[in-house]
């Protein structure tokens, strides 16, 4: 049987507040630190903090995992997938749309024998270069209203069920992408502003996927392994691109509009399977929630973020629970609450500047395949998968390094460092499709890598700190607060990325990400000294210990 400090179970049936009750049991323990026990097991186990006690939260994971567990993995897992595609469909037939909009001899989609005034009303632009300009901004719109409305989002699934939320937003996207791509060329409507109007629409009803998802996940899934469980999870986003990819390359073909409808109409599927059957926390099939059933070491783990630097005892943090359960619902903490929690701010901006490059990349690969080397725009879709492929598996075995380390920065430090000089290698890759494929999932998995991390892993980390325990409505908006602010970011890259490439090139674009990459790891910096202060320290006492 283990033994503990009885100050916490005093405090818990005098009475006391759980914030005296956690000072008194933090005090006592600093206290009997410098003291050898009578107790040989006690030594190390109150020497070492809890973030060194890993072996008990990985049982506690294994033994936790039930089949519902693995349907909201899988459920969770293909509604974001779907939501990414239907945006991969749109990148991925940006050359078809621009012969489209421009007059060119290529252009097979019209119907023949047509007037010649309805032949010249979906003669947007004059050229190819402003077509694909208004293709940067229409990308540019689609993220600004995207990145708001994942703010707005993450405080309504807080506070709304999310089945509902997510379901909703799936299948009304849907809708408007088939208005957008199939609807409008059926019609042979051609309007920019009408295109504008659409994407805005788009973008605000895609954002309320991820804060949801990754709420829901949360939910379900502990601190134990979380790293490993969300690297692999946080794929979906790179599996919805290779998704949207084959779509688009297989229909292509017969013309751009039976992508979007193919992809329009996988999505609204989808969303009807998720209205009724994802659950979106154990309570709802009688599983207790996180945290509730479990043992003292067990719990640490599974709750408590990385980035946290309290070491309280177990019993200090189980009881402090309990005393949480005692009350009705927790209560969803405000936006400015969540700005405030530690790590949100620096982490927001880092993922601000790794999703401009990470966007841009999906975007603007197919496209850049095709104009810079001259291939095929089916090929080049097929071929954009491998920079897809890279990102699952750099966030998979990234997020396990993390885990094992029980550090997140230090592991992205050291992949966006690799990432500045894959980048470069990339910028200078020959005409050969071998060669640019390897270079491109290397980029991938330096760069998608720790994309995914930050997204799915940190993100859950951020919304389950210590300082939210007693208002578990905390994760979506947080979630929210971070995607957001890369989407921003995303946004204002994906305007600069057609203005720089248009008038220096695309080595210049390039540098850009380069210069972007970089910034990332100095907004994290902070973040790194500090975990690789209690790595080194941890390290020292499990040596003491030893």
């Amino acid at each position: 049987m283990p033994m503990g400090p009885p100050a916490g179970r005093a405090a818990s049936l005098l009475g006391l507040p759980a914030g005296c009750e956690g000072r008194r049991a933090r005090e006592k323990k600093n206290d009997l630190s410098i003291i050898q026990p009578l107790w040989p097991g006690a030594a190390r186990s109150m020497a070492l903090p809890g973030s060194l006690r890993r072996q008990p939260a990985d049982r506690g994971l294994v033994s936790h995992c039930t089949h519902h567990h693995i349907v909201v993995f899988l459920l969770t897992f293909f509604s974001y997938s779907l939501l990414h595609a239907s945006r991969k469909t749109f990148s991925n037939v940006k050359v078809s749309i621009s012969s489209q909009w421009t007059p060119s001899c290529r252009n097979t989609t019209a119907p023949e024998l047509q007037p010649y005034e309805l032949w010249s009303s979906n003669h947007l632009f004059p050229n190819a270069e402003e077509a694909t300009l208004f293709l940067g901004t229409l990308d540019t719109i689609f993220l600004f209203s995207y990145a708001v409305g994942l703010f707005v989002s993450g405080i309504v699934g807080d506070r709304l069920n999310l089945r509902w939320v997510l379901s909703f937003g799936m299948c009304s996207s849907a809708l408007v992408v088939f208005f957008f791509g199939t609807l409008t060329e059926w019609l042979h409507f051609y309007n920019k502003w009408f295109y504008c109007c659409l994407w805005v629409v788009n973008g605000l009803l895609q954002s309320t996927g991820w804060p949801c998802v990754v709420a829901v996940m949360g939910n379900w899934f502990g601190k134990a392994g979380r790293g490993f469980v969300f690297g692999l999870w946080s794929a979906c986003a790179s599996v919805g691109n290779i998704l949207g990819a084959f779509l688009a390359s297989c229909v292509l073909k017969y013309g751009y509009e039976y992508a979007f409808l193919v992809t329009a109409s996988v999505q609204f599927a989808g969303g009807v399977i998720v209205f009724f059957g994802l659950l979106t926390s154990p309570k709802e099939v009688g599983l207790p929630e996180l945290g509730a059933d479990e043992d003292s070491s067990v719990e640490e783990d599974a709750n408590r973020p990385l980035m946290s630097n309290d070491d309280a005892d177990d019993d200090d943090r189980n009881y402090s629970i309990q005393a949480n359960d005692t009350d009705n619902e927790p209560k969803a903490i405000g936006f400015f609450q969540a700005c405030c929690l530690p790590g949100v701010v620096l982490y927001s901006l880092a993922y601000a500047c790794l999703k401009l490059v990470n966007y841009s990349f999906f975007f603007w690969l197919p496209f850049y395949l095709s104009n810079n080397f001259g291939w095929k725009e089916a090929e080049a879709d097929q071929l954009s998968i491998w920079y897809d492929v890279g990102g699952i598996i750099g966030g998979t075995i990234q997020g396990l390094i993390s885990d094992v380390l029980q550090k997140r920065a230090p592991v992205l430090a050291i992949s966006l460092l690799f990432a500045v000089g894959s980048l470069f290698g990339y910028s200078r890759s020959p005409n050969s499709k071998p060669i640019n494929a390897v270079i491109m999932a290397i980029t991938g998995f330096f760069i998608g890598g720790p994309s995914n991390m930050i997204s799915s892993a940190i993100s859950a980390d951020l919304g389950r700190q210590d300082l939210v325990k007693g208002s578990s409505e905390a994760l979506a908006t947080v979630t929210g607060i971070v995607d957001g602010t890369g989407s921003i970011g995303a946004a204002v890259g994906q305007y600069l990325v057609s203005l720089i490439q248009e008038n220096l090139g695309w080595m210049w674009v390039f540098y850009f990400f380069i210069l972007m990459t970089s910034s990332t790891i100095l907004f994290i910096s902070p973040l790194i000294v500090r975990e690789m202060r209690l790595l080194l320290h941890e390290r020292r006492l499990r040596v003491l210990a030893e």
